[in-house]
């Protein structure tokens, strides 16, 4: 009888952890941006910036925006899909950044707007139409201030890459020439997105 209650007790705890890390592993994907403050309180900033914007032009879009933190390490989520009308993050990913702007050993990260410079640009972007290039289907991308004015000609566009990993890893993931690089599956993600929405979405890359 003893054996019988241990086995019940043994396999009801089971079922609790198994519960718990369910939940837990459902709401982890934001852990990384509630815990910081700053991030947030930045992310917040550039929203209310964006606001402004898409309220005063009729061509972008009212009701999603994406936004990527350069100041984040590039094996954490920086790419955040907002929510501008119930200000809320509903989806996040890893994106890889210019090898010219590799992060450097004290610390220190390059941005530029000139050709060649395989740099990521930063500043305010109008996601325009797809097209298959190199790496599939891919989106084209207007800078809409002088930091990033040179994005369509030095074809800076929004595109997947096999390489870059879908989880959150401990160190850099890989570079691009410039272009914001994402994995796969959450390409798939924010495809649904730029696609179905019926006005330019705005991409904003800041730091």
């Amino acid at each position: 009888m003893r054996r019988i209650t241990f086995i019940l007790i043994s396999i009801g705890l089971l079922f609790l952890s198994v519960k718990i890390f369910s939940r837990d592993f459902a709401t982890s994907s934001f852990t990384h941006v509630e815990s910081d403050n700053s991030t947030v309180e930045k992310l917040l900033q550039q929203v209310n910036s964006i606001k402004k914007l898409v309220r005063n032009n009729p061509n972008y879009n009212e009701e999603i925006a994406f936004f990527i933190d350069m100041k984040i390490m590039s094996g954490k989520n920086r790419f955040f899909i907002y929510d501008l009308k119930n200000d809320s993050i509903i989806d996040q990913g890893l994106v890889a950044h210019g090898l010219g702007s590799k992060i450097k050993v004290d610390g220190s990260q390059r941005f530029s707007n000139e050709n060649s410079s395989f740099c990521t640009a930063l500043g305010k972007y109008s996601i325009g139409k797809s097209y298959q290039g190199k790496f599939g289907k891919a989106y084209k991308l207007y800078g809409l201030e002088n930091t990033n004015n040179n994005a369509f000609m030095r074809n800076i566009v929004l595109h997947k890459f096999e390489s870059v990993p879908y989880e959150e890893q401990q160190s850099q993931i890989c570079h691009s020439l410039g272009c914001p690089m994402v994995n796969e599956t959450y390409y798939k993600r924010i495809e649904k997105l730029i696609d179905n929405s019926k006005k330019n979405i705005i991409l904003d890359i800041y730091y």
